[in-house]
């Protein structure tokens, strides 16, 4: 499986039944995205809530992923940490297990300087030999990879794109113009995926489309053809995706997930549900969405 993918794919919640891992909602849930037309699955990751999961329930996790998606869709691994030999190791035993890729995000808390980020991408890209996608994330780990960080890091044959989730046009299009046509940009925030796509991205790392992915994705493949009428079906959708701002993610969309059947609503510490009327606002933005979405 070829895990450059256009258009859509999904950081894909993990469920719970109380404080273990609902590994049959996950499942479910992991067909019900494929049937919709999804690119591709990343797993683990910030709204997998893949910090506070344990060793085995990530691997768990996995196995599933690369059975259901077998000769469907990519499955790219969140194995990043802000310790380099422990993204390795984990990193390492997700190739075992058949996963297209991993996404590693930059470190976190001890952080780093440019030249850190290229030792420790390189490092985990030379000792796992598999498909690499860096994920900038700002907000969450108060660093971002500069373009010229980016730029020597695509020249590794590893690497092969970016998940940019810096909310930034300007950083996308400057990333553009210094890196080779085959480095895939993805954004890594829904609300602005139009401007990313205009500015030469190709495609987005969602999480909205957990709940919404068959019209979520429609969105891209529309937009080769006619943006006009992309732009039109994002406004039909902007409500839910603003509505997700009601707290940190993935906090907002595990209730809607729940909503819909995939997961009983339970989070991990920190993390803690919606309060009843935070959840009743959201579910009703959904439906909304949903029942105009369908007229």
């Amino acid at each position: 499986m070829n895990v450059k993918f256009l258009g859509t794919g999904v950081a894909v919640t993990t469920p719970f039944k109380g404080e273990n891992v609902d590994y049959e909602k996950f499942e479910l849930h992991l067909h019900y995205l494929i049937a919709n037309n999804i690119d591709a699955l990343i797993i683990n990751g910030t709204t997998g809530e893949g910090s506070t999961l344990t060793e085995d329930e990530k691997l768990n996790l996995l196995k599933i992923a690369v059975r259901v998606a077998r000769n469907k869709v990519p499955v790219i691994a969140g194995t990043g940490t802000n310790n380099t030999q422990t993204s390795i190791d984990h990193s390492l035993k997700a190739k075992v297990l058949g996963v297209d890729g991993i996404m590693l995000i930059t470190p976190y808390y001890n952080k780093t300087s440019q030249n850190g980020l290229i030792a420790h991408f390189t490092s985990i890209a030379d000792a796992v030999a598999l498909p690499v996608l860096l994920y900038n994330v700002p907000s969450r780990t108060n660093m971002t990879i500069e373009p010229e960080t980016v730029q020597q890091l695509s020249r590794h044959p590893n690497i092969f794109g970016l998940k940019d989730a810096t909310g930034d046009i300007q950083y996308t299009k400057i990333v553009k113009t210094l890196v080779s046509s085959e480095f895939m940009l993805y954004s890594g925030n829904d609300d602005s995926i139009l401007p990313f796509f205009e500015a030469g991205g190709h495609g987005v790392i969602s999480v909205v489309a957990n709940v919404i992915p068959e019209q979520f994705s429609k969105i891209f493949n529309v937009y080769q053809k006619n943006k006009g009428q992309a732009f039109e079906q994002f406004i039909q959708l902007e409500p839910l995706i603003q509505a997700l701002n009601i707290d940190v993610n993935p906090i907002p969309i595990k209730s809607l997930v729940t909503h819909i059947g995939f997961s009983d609503g339970a989070l991990r510490l920190p993390l803690v549900p919606l309060n009843e009327h935070e959840r009743m606002q959201l579910i009703a933005v959904y439906n909304n969405v949903i029942e105009g979405s369908v007229t």
